[in-house]
């Protein structure tokens, strides 16, 4: 065999041979990606999509910085997150916008994906500060039933990763699936929030202050902080009824309800927990804490009329009963604590009843 045809033999296996190993690297890059996607598709809640796009989503495509862009004009996404206890703070790369506008020069651009080296005029309002400052971008808009609903900023330290010239097909596949599965973890959140929500007063239910109260005395018993139950009952409620109707009777709960939340936190909680009664859990909140809320509440619904939408105005006035989680119940389940708050918290609504209406009374084992 002659050396040409030597070198040339071993060339071609060479060649060969760089060609299976990128074809099996290939091949590895597109397994992550589908068990990426996988995890993106099996997402059952808001909170576990929005890990797999920052922390998945990071390491398997190797990026610096991974932002989730939504567009929330109405605020109805954060509302229903805030419902159900999801702390948006707890993600710095989540942004919610209320319109396009606020997109910047890349609003115009993002009819398809948007890539290049990072420029504060075109980039900045998806990467704001403190967010770290990419060398390289691309922005992917997410569309579902032709319409914008945010976009995925994708950040790399690596100077020229996102070249303008090259294919965008794979980005705008996992940019599609992103928005499929966010559409769809957003309706299952609404969905859970229907489920939470009494549909008269549109403030939780009790199914829902039952759940929240066994979580809360979790985290009571592992971080320590205190946990307070507020037993809430509008006084002579059926002489309301009686006078103006039932229809009246649901306008002063939806009154009396909002006046309540009003002097919550957006930690507390807040559920109608059946007829003319409420329960509102205090997070963090010692006795004394509840108890300048709960005069608070008493006197907000007291000291101002009800007007109902006929014109016509009538005072209420609430009983209070309050119960805070003892250190000497911490070694309980939950489910006995859960039940022996409830149950405190309604012993001393009883003594706000008997003792006059109109009262805030504070649980007291010795009065038992």
């Amino acid at each position: 065999m002659s050396k040409d045809l030597l070198a040339e033999n071993v060339s071609l296996r060479d060649q060969l041979k760089n060609l299976l190993e990128q074809a099996h690297r290939n091949q590895q890059i597109m397994r992550r990606h589908q068990m990426l996607d996988l995890k993106f598709i099996g997402a059952n809640s808001f909170t576990e999509l929005i890990g797999s796009v920052f922390h998945a989503f990071s390491e398997t495509s190797e990026l610096d910085t991974v932002v989730l862009v939504l567009l929330d004009p109405d605020y109805s996404i954060r509302r229903i997150l805030a419902d159900l206890h999801i702390h948006l703070h707890e993600f710095p790369n989540l942004i919610f916008l209320q319109n396009e506008s606020e997109l910047g020069d890349l609003q115009i651009r993002l009819h398809k994906p948007v890539l290049g080296r990072y420029s504060e005029q075109l980039f900045g309002s998806v990467f704001p500060e403190p967010l770290p400052t990419p060398a390289s971008v691309a922005v992917v808009p997410l569309i579902r039933n032709h319409t914008l609903i945010g976009c995925l900023a994708l950040g790399s330290g690596q100077d020229g990763r996102f070249d303008g010239n090259i294919a965008t097909d794979f980005l705008e596949h996992q940019a599609s699936i992103v928005a499929i599965c966010i559409e769809n973890v957003i309706n299952k959140e609404l969905l859970k929030h229907i489920g939470w929500t009494d549909a008269l007063t549109r403030v939780n239910n009790r199914r829902y202050i039952e759940h929240r109260l066994l979580e809360e005395i979790g985290r009571s018993k592992r971080h320590g902080y205190a946990l307070s139950c507020m037993y809430i009952d509008i006084d002579h409620f059926k002489q309301i009824n009686d006078t103006i109707g039932h229809q009246g009777g649901d306008e002063v709960l939806r009154e009396v309800a909002g006046r309540i939340k009003a002097e919550l936190r957006l930690s507390d909680a807040l559920g109608r927990f059946g007829g003319e009664e409420f329960v509102a859990l205090l997070i963090d909140a010692e006795p004394v804490d509840s108890s300048n809320v709960a005069e608070r509440i008493r006197a907000s619904i007291a000291e101002q009329p009800l007007t109902l939408s006929s014109g016509q105005t009538l005072f209420a006035t609430v009983s209070i009963g309050i119960a805070t989680l003892e250190e000497s119940d911490r070694g309980n389940t939950a489910e006995a604590i859960a039940q022996k708050l409830i149950v405190s918290a309604d012993q001393a609504l009883y003594r706000a009843k008997s003792g006059g209406r109109n009262k805030v009374v504070i649980f007291d084992q010795r009065q038992v």
